[in-house]
């Protein structure tokens, strides 16, 4: 097991998007995804979401919100507790678009979304962010690549 966070900033009405093309070996490999990555020894999960965006972006988080953690159960990886922030609020100059070393950055607006190439899960828990549902627990569980199982705190939602 090991644990994770994954920050969507926004601005204007869009996210900053991360397409994930520059790592060889990369689970999400030719997805787009927000900001994050897994915890250092010690940390928080504000210490985690606020230096991987930092190392990702150049940018500062200023009080992350905490929407919610996702359970992520795949058959071909260990399991993994993911944080999902939000954060209206950043300082500093993003670095450029091709610089981040994980791969491409966008600011994509949020109706536009899910019409890039996403995670199946990723389209659950953007549909909450967007509803504004409070602080949520959700367990997605994948298959050879393909989302088998969505459970809502505590309860089973279609996939």
């Amino acid at each position: 097991m090991y644990n994770s966070t994954l920050c969507y900033l926004e601005r204007d009405g869009q996210y900053l998007m991360l397409h994930r093309i520059k790592k060889k070996k990369d689970i999400n490999k030719g997805k787009w995804i927000g900001v994050g990555g897994k915890f250092e020894e010690g940390e928080s999960p504000e210490d985690c979401v606020i230096r991987e965006v930092w190392e990702e972006t150049g940018l500062t988080l200023q009080n992350p919100v905490l929407r919610g953690i996702i359970t992520f159960i795949a058959d071909a990886e260990p399991t993994e507790y993911m944080f999902l922030y939000t954060a209206p609020h950043f300082t500093g100059t993003m670095v450029g678009e091709e610089d981040c070393p994980e791969g491409i950055l966008r600011w994509v607006d949020k109706d536009k979304i899910e019409q890039l190439p996403i995670w199946d899960g990723d389209r659950i828990f953007l549909r909450l962010l967007r509803e504004e549902k409070p602080f949520f627990s959700l367990k997605l569980r994948y298959v050879d690549g393909a989302l088998t199982e969505a459970v809502l705190d505590g309860e089973k939602i279609p996939v």
